[in-house]
């Protein structure tokens, strides 16, 4: 495959994946978060499994060995993750939810060198800390002062959780043999077996309009199912790595359709997300000499 090719790949995931930001926060309007997050994975689990078998050809029983891996995996990631920021989506917006979810490489990278030791040079502590504070303009709206008055708000926290949900998710991920959209597959049904206790309790709520019924069928497609095998084909050809630094094309392609569907944008999103995009970009930078060791390590899973 082109390279040209890959990188169109690597695109248009984080184009479908910013689109579940913009959908999400609309199809929340209309039903529960937890509707939302059972009706994303029952929809696409099949598919998912389908798409595992075409493109990865996986060994099931390697699947089934890590069965307990799989449940964990599913609930900090499919289910919690997800519940999390379907909720705070309705409180914080679309736009601010993608700026402060685009840190995640940036806090990937820091609980690895943490927590498994692996090397962090300077560039990538530089990039760490401009990160950090674009995260911090985003939170405080340009007003520090702001969190010593008000503290923050439930929506931002709720990403904030979401964002340490998918950083535990991804470390975990790394001790996985089963290949990546298998993995996603099954975890995914175990996000629907664990989730019919729950929304036997609290129901499932179905759109009201044919706007919600179209977004929420958005959510199922592309970020679900075409994200994921866009992303994982990619990323096998140019190396999780370098993959990792198409992920700064998600808070842009948020706020591009966000725009579109006339959302307003304010400079402290701006000033935040530009910096949260360059500090990724410096924490996720390599030099060539090391690149391979990198992408071998690298585990940036999608969304």
């Amino acid at each position: 495959m082109d390279r040209g090719r890959v990188y169109l790949f690597l695109a248009l995931a984080n184009l479908f994946w910013a689109g579940n930001y913009v959908f999400g926060e609309m199809v929340t309007r209309e039903i529960s978060p937890i509707s939302l997050t059972f009706f994303r994975w029952a929809f696409a689990v099949l598919p998912l499994l389908a798409i595992a078998w075409l493109i990865e050809r996986p060994d099931w029983r390697v699947a089934l060995r890590e069965w307990p891996v799989h449940l964990l995996q599913s609930a900090l990631g499919l289910t919690g993750y997800t519940l999390l920021l379907y909720a705070a989506l309705g409180l914080t917006g679309a736009v601010n939810a993608a700026v402060i979810s685009a840190i995640n490489p940036a806090t990937i990278a820091l609980a690895a060198a943490i927590f498994l030791h692996e090397r962090l040079g300077w560039v990538q502590v530089l990039g760490l800390i401009v990160a950090f504070i674009g995260v911090t303009v985003v939170l405080t709206s340009g007003d520090v002062g702001q969190i010593l008055e008000q503290g923050f708000g439930v929506g931002d926290l709720l990403v904030i959780g979401s964002v340490l949900a998918w950083t535990v998710y991804s470390l975990i991920s790394r001790r996985l043999a089963t290949p990546p959209i298998t993995a996603t597959a099954v975890q995914a049904v175990f996000a629907v077996a664990t989730m019919v206790p729950v929304i036997a309790i609290t129901g499932v709520s179905l759109p009201a309009t044919g706007a919600g019924a179209l977004g929420l069928a958005y959510i199922v497609i592309f970020p679900s199912m075409a994200g994921y095998a866009l992303w994982n084909i990619g990323a096998s050809k140019v190396g999780p790595a370098r993959a990792g630094i198409f992920l700064n094309l998600l808070p842009v392609f948020t706020v591009i359709i966000a725009l579109a569907f006339g959302a307003t944008l304010e400079p402290p999103a701006v000033i935040g997300g530009a910096l949260v995009i360059v500090g990724v970009y410096l924490t996720l930078h390599i030099r060539r000499s090391e690149s391979g060791r990198a992408d071998a390590a690298s585990g940036l899973p999608v969304r």
